[in-house]
Parts: structure tokens; sequence; C-alpha cells
């Protein structure tokens, strides 16, 4: 039988956990007739490079693990992993994407199946060896794969479709480096009226009783959004 050759790619800035990533690949290739090309990112930045150079290229990424917590891009057009999985829907549509994160808020999870539409789901702390076997076959044979976790915060999930978008986030990610609320129509194209409105709409989402910017920005970063 000939051999299964496929590419993938680990985004994570941990190197232990990348290195756990690696072992679950040489495990599938030591069992069974399968073999893997594994790139390694762990920023915004090498991520899209790789990303960018296997598209322009027209090369194709069968499995990327993808973590959320990322830093931004130089630029800042790269806020986090979320935005570097969008790039990656539109330069490599047929890669299969496996999120993997600490975040295990029900809004964030909502926020990342909507944007991202991950072909895998895992949460960190949840992560064993088995499964991580387990969701790199189940992703290449017969995806979805999602974690425990994940799974029942999905059932719990009321019929709410919020989400929050690249424009919110960019406002919080730019509130968060001291961006004035007055210097944001600059960044994000919006008139002060519809920024305050969204930020209205996220304190709400938040569930804050504070309309205070601090506290916003303080529960985004506790909720992964930025």
């Amino acid at each position: 039988m000939n051999e299964k050759k496929y590419t993938a790619l680990i985004i994570d800035d941990h190197p232990l956990i990348a290195e756990a990533y690696k072992n679950a690949f040489t495990y599938i290739e030591n069992n069974e007739d399968i073999s893997f090309t594994v790139h390694l990112a762990n920023d915004c930045d090498s991520a899209y490079q790789i990303v960018h150079h296997h598209h322009t290229n027209n090369l194709e990424i069968d499995v990327i693990f993808l973590d959320i917590s990322l830093s931004p891009s130089k630029d800042g057009k790269l806020l986090s992993g979320e935005d570097v999985g969008l790039k990656i829907n539109d330069l490599l549509p047929n890669s299969k994407i496996i999120v993997s994160t600490t975040f295990n808020d029900n809004y964030r999870i909502h926020s990342i199946f909507k944007n991202i539409n991950p072909d895998g789901f895992l949460i960190k702390n949840e992560i064993t060896p088995k499964e991580l076997v387990s969701s790199i076959n189940t992703i290449l044979n017969d995806p979805p794969y999602y974690s425990k976790t994940v799974l029942n915060l999905l059932r719990k999930q009321l019929s709410n479709d919020f989400v929050i978008d690249t424009i919110d986030r960019t406002i919080l990610y730019e509130l968060s480096i001291g961006a004035k609320t007055k210097d944001l129509p600059n960044i994000v194209h919006l008139s002060i009226k519809a920024i305050e409105k969204r930020k209205r709409r996220l304190k709400e989402i938040f569930n804050m009783k504070s309309s205070d910017d601090k506290e916003l920005i303080l529960t985004a970063k506790e909720r992964g959004f930025i």
C-alpha cells in the first residue's frame, strides 16, 4: 500500500505544547502508513508567512493546529490567532483547522465558531496524547472533532445569534493599548456614535453593570478577546 503523505502546520507560542503536537504526528507515523511534513510557527507573522508561501506556490496544508492567544503582527493587522484563522480560510480554504486554546468561555467559543468555523476544537488543559492522536485521525478522515467541554458548551448555548466581529475586536484592542474613543473613527472607519453603540453592545454581551471602558478591556482580556 502506498504511504499517505500530509502537510501539517503547528501554530503555537508554547514550545512544550508544540512538541506535544509533533509527538502526536510522530506516533501516527509510527503506527500507520502515513507521513507528515510538519511546519512550526509561534506568532501571527510567522504563521502568515507560511500560509502565504503555500498559497502563492499552490501548495496545500492538510491540517493546522491553531492557538488563539498569539501576539499581534508587527503591522497590527493580525491581532490574534483568530485573525490568522480567517487568513487561512481565505488563502487555504481546503486546510482543516483544529483550534486549540485555553479559553473555555461560552461567548469566546461561540465567536470562534462563527468567525473561523474550525474542523476541530480542543481546550488545552484537557488535552491528552490520546486525544491529540484521535483529533488528527478524525480531522483527516471524518471531521469534525470537538473536545468534551466544547460539546457541552455548544449544547448549552442559547439561540442567541450574537458574534464579536473583527471591528469589535479592533476597538477592544486599540482601547487596550491606550487609544481614545475619539481616535477610533480613523482606525475602524465608523462614526463615534456607531463606535459607542458597539461598546454598549459589548458591555451587554459581557453582562457588565459598569460603563467604564477600563472594566470593558479587563473583561475582554479575561474572556480572551484581546
